[in-house]
This record gives structure tokens, sequence and C-alpha cells, in this order.
């Protein structure tokens, strides 16, 4: 089968398609013919080993998950002997972070994981965005105890998990503010937050509203420089540490603090969760936003724009060229 294979950590030439070994399935297992798949941040801190602690997760010298790929959408060719739960011809989603594998025409995934039925009305590119991102934004906002009437404000909401966040918050009841780069007001209008702030053309952190929440899905800022915008019992989340690594060091501190606080949330994700979000994807209360689609031979092309930071939503690579979807040309 052909696969996007990398030995060697760095940059994202060091991804090759090649031909490899299809996986061999247990009996507690499904095997996935992936139409699918997404590059994201994840794919890209593994690929590189950066920064440099990722080596305790990938592997210190070398990849040990030599094929990434950690979301996607697919039919089920093949089930184990013990499976009674899914079907030959079934179409699929879910989650391989960990073993990784979706960058290939075919995957192994235990059918009592992370995967669930694609709802009926939507094809493989559509859904195939919709675990990583969506699963990161879900464990801050439950980690958050978000919920209806709340205030939340969302950076860098033109992501992929700045966009699910944005969605997964309303569904929850808050009123949502969304702040994102001018390129991304349209996109993120439309995905229904109740303010959309361009902070490209103002200062956000002057904004008079105060919030129960103040989720950054960039993990760029810092609680000192937000913590103005927090109601006295608001609460500071981020997808990284910050700025010098700020916000780290704040967390001795916190369980003698009142008040405003710094909180992380370490992702979870187990079953329910899919069933979960295939439910929002069957109502339309959560529909990923893909930026631009690439063919498994273009991934190399697909990494380098993912690390341009420009991207809006996901993006998405298509493994089986018989879903006809046309790749961007850069300009």
């Amino acid at each position: 089968m052909r696969a996007a294979v990398h030995t060697v950590y760095g940059p994202p030439e060091v991804v090759a398609v090649r031909d490899v070994p299809r996986p061999v399935i247990a009996d507690t297992d499904l095997l996935v013919k992936v139409h699918a798949t997404t590059v994201n941040r994840t794919d890209c801190h593994y690929r590189a080993a950066s920064p440099f602690p990722m080596r305790f997760l990938s592997g210190l010298r070398r990849p040990r998950a030599t094929v990434l790929g950690n979301e996607f959408a697919g039919q089920v060719a093949a089930v184990g002997a013990a499976v009674t739960s899914y079907e030959v011809g079934e179409r699929v989603f879910g989650y391989v972070e960990g073993r990784f594998g979706a960058h290939a025409e075919y995957l192994a995934i235990r059918a009592d994981g992370l995967v669930a039925r694609i709802p009926e009305h939507l094809g493989f590119v559509e859904v195939a965005p919709s675990t990583e991102a969506a699963h990161y934004a879900l464990s801050h906002l439950r980690k958050a105890g978000v919920m209806s009437g709340q205030d939340v404000l969302v950076y860098g909401a033109s992501g992929g998990i700045g966009t699910a966040a944005v969605q997964l918050a309303k569904t929850l009841g808050a009123a949502v503010t969304a702040v994102c780069a001018t390129n991304g007001l349209a996109v993120v209008s439309s995905l229904g937050p109740d303010r959309v702030v361009d902070y490209t053309a103002q200062d956000f952190t002057r904004d008079p509203r105060r919030y129960d929440l103040v989720f950054d899905a960039w993990g760029m800022l810092s609680y000192r420089a937000t913590r103005h915008l927090m109601k006295p019992s608001g609460l500071f989340m981020s997808t990284g540490p910050g700025p010098h690594l700020q916000n780290l060091y704040r967390l001795p501190l916190q369980p003698l603090v009142r008040g405003r606080r710094v909180v992380f949330a370490p992702p979870k994700f187990d079953p329910e969760t899919v069933q979960y979000l295939a439910g929002l994807l069957a109502t339309g209360r959560l529909t990923p936003l893909v930026d631009r689609c690439y063919t498994l031979e273009q991934i190399v092309e697909a990494y380098r724009f993912v690390e341009t930071g420009e991207k809006l939503g996901n993006v998405v690579i298509v493994v089986d060229a018989a879903d006809g979807v046309v790749a961007p040309t850069d300009d």
C-alpha cells in the first residue's frame, strides 16, 4: 500500500510516499481503507521532534511511528474474527494519535476504540478533520465547566482547534467572542459566534467585556496579558505554555490562588467522546472547517502550508483519488 513515511526527524522534505506492507489486524480490529486524513500541528511536532521534549513521546533518536496521521475517514475493508459491531463496507471515522498510521491507504484500529460511523449525509473529506482539533477544544471546555449563560473568548478562532472551540462552546450554551485575523473573519463568522473581533484592526485586550473563560487556541498568549479580561472567578486556558513558558510558571501557585486562575486541560479522548462528536456532526452542530485539500503525493506541500500558520481550520489529505478532490496549486 502507499503511505507517507519518515524515518528521520526534520523538515517536511523528510516525508516520502512509499510502498509499505498493509497492516495485519488482530481479532478485535478493523482494517480501514482510508479515503481522507489530515495534516495538523500534532503531525508537524512529531515529524520534526520539535520542541525537543517531543522525543520522549516520538522516540529519542528516530521516529517510533514512521507513518503519521492521527485522524481518518474511510471504509471498513475487513473485520477481525471477534468483531460484531461493524461490517465490511461501513463508513467510519476516528482518531489514532500515539499509534498514528492514517497517512496511508489502510490502517488498523480496535473496533471498540476511537472510531464511529460517519453520518449518512456527510462525506469523507467533511468528516476526516472532526476528531483531533475537536477533542482538544472539548477537553478544555469541559475542564472549565463551560455552561449555558457563560461568556467565553476564543483567541485563534480561525485555526483547527479554534473553529471547533467556537462551535462546541455554542453547543454548551455559552456566549462566544471569537478573535482572529482579517483573513478569518468571514469563515469564523459563519460558525455562529456572538461576536467576532479582528485582532489586527483593534487591540482585543482592551475589550470592556469580561469573560468566564479566555481560551487561547493558538497557545501564544500569556495569563498576564489577558488577566483583566476575566471575571473575578474567570479562567485562562491555553493549548501552549505561552511566551517564555510564562503560563507554566504559575501552575505551582494555583492551589493557593483564589479568583482568576490558569488551568491546563490534559486531552481526554475515549470512545464515548467519538460518539458524542458523531452526534454533533449528524445534527450540524459541529462542522469542521476545511481550508485546503491535497493528495497523498502532495503531503510535503501540505506540511509546508500548515507550518506557515496561515491555515483556516483544517488541511485534508485525500488518500483515495477516486474521491475526486482537486488539490490546490500554491500561488
